[in-house]
């Protein structure tokens, strides 16, 4: 016998409605209900019938997700947690590549109320909202501002905090930032050398004056490799390369290998994303987790509420916590 939405009701101990409201992301619901139903959706494995929802509702039930491509194994992992996110709340999920091409983005921001309901947007908005009330658009990380829709960011402060302090505690001076990436963690701003928060953080730890090598082409491992090469040669007293992002790290152990050098023992590395792949490096590597499936909650929390009926006015901002993975590429050191 096929499960219906009654069965879920019965499992979380709610009404019809109760979780009707929760499926259809209808505002209104406490996070505990929510939580219960969506437990109770998952145990079950109920799919809701999206067809007869958007006939009822008159949407098209499809979420769009903007990014600028998918080779980058950090977005096609994060934008992943997020099709499963959205499938799992009942939606369709709609990939729209716009290879950071402005005009892309204008198109799918346009796009709302005919091909889908809302757009999760990675990175920055460089075009103004479509003339007009502001369509539902959930923004998530970037550095620029995200004009007038909802975003949600890693936590800077804690990421730029929690590296700092590593990096002192196993009594690493003299570190190297390399593969500034404008949209990575640690950039909050547009300026020259480290963000404010970075450097406030390494300062705070008696760090100063942190050399910065910056990204010439896209954050990947063919740069991390040229840029390690680079530090090395530009810096030799080096002994730590904190990187944008993990794609970076791992193309920077590469590059310490090709030189003889040992991590950690004599150049560690930390990295930015929690890649899989970091894991299973030798050695493995220390990143600051991103927490990707908080990420796509708070996301798709937003998003629901906006497409509700009654979304709060002005733009909401939303920040995720973080933690640092600690791995053999930075805790074979040992403060001297």
């Amino acid at each position: 016998m096929a499960l219906t939405m009654r069965d879920v009701a019965a499992r979380a101990g709610v009404s019809l409605k109760t979780v009707s409201r929760v499926v259809n992301g209808e505002p209104h619901t406490s996070p505990e209900v929510v939580s219960r139903v969506r437990a109770a959706v998952d145990e079950l494995g109920w799919t809701p019938n999206t067809s007869a929802r958007n006939l009822r509702t008159g949407r098209t039930g499809v979420i769009a997700l903007a990014v600028e491509g998918l080779r980058r194994p950090s977005l096609a992992q994060l934008v992943e947690v997020f099709v499963d996110e959205v499938r799992r709340r009942g939606f369709d999920a709609a990939v729209e590549p716009t290879r950071r091409e402005p005009g892309r983005l204008t198109a799918v921001l346009e796009a709302v109320g005919t091909h889908h309901d809302g757009v999760i947007v990675f990175g920055e908005v460089p075009a103004p909202p479509p003339a007009g009330s502001v369509p539902p658009v959930v923004v998530v990380g970037g550095s620029g501002a995200a004009l007038p829709y909802d975003r949600v960011d890693e936590d800077v402060a804690s990421a730029a905090s929690l590296v700092s302090r590593h990096l002192a505690l196993m009594g690493l001076r003299r570190p190297v930032l390399i593969g500034r990436d404008r949209g990575g963690a640690f950039e909050a701003d547009t300026g020259e050398g480290p963000s404010p928060v970075l450097r406030a953080a390494l300062a705070a730890v008696g760090i100063h004056d942190v050399p910065v090598l910056e990204l010439s082409g896209a954050p990947d491992r063919e740069a991390g490799l040229a840029l390690s090469l680079d530090a090395i040669a530009r810096h030799p007293d080096t002994d730590a390369l904190i990187c944008a992002n993990d794609e970076v790290a791992l193309g920077a152990l590469a590059g310490l290998r090709s030189l003889g050098i040992d991590c950690p023992g004599q150049v560690a590395v930390i990295g930015t994303g929690n890649l899989v792949d970091g894991r299973f490096a030798s050695p493995s590597l220390t990143t600051v987790d991103l927490h990707r499936l908080y990420l796509a909650r708070a996301a798709l929390d937003l998003l629901a509420e906006r497409l509700g009926g009654s979304p709060p006015a002005g733009p909401r901002s939303v920040t995720i916590p973080v933690d640092l993975i600690r791995r053999e590429s930075t805790m074979g050191r040992r403060a001297t």
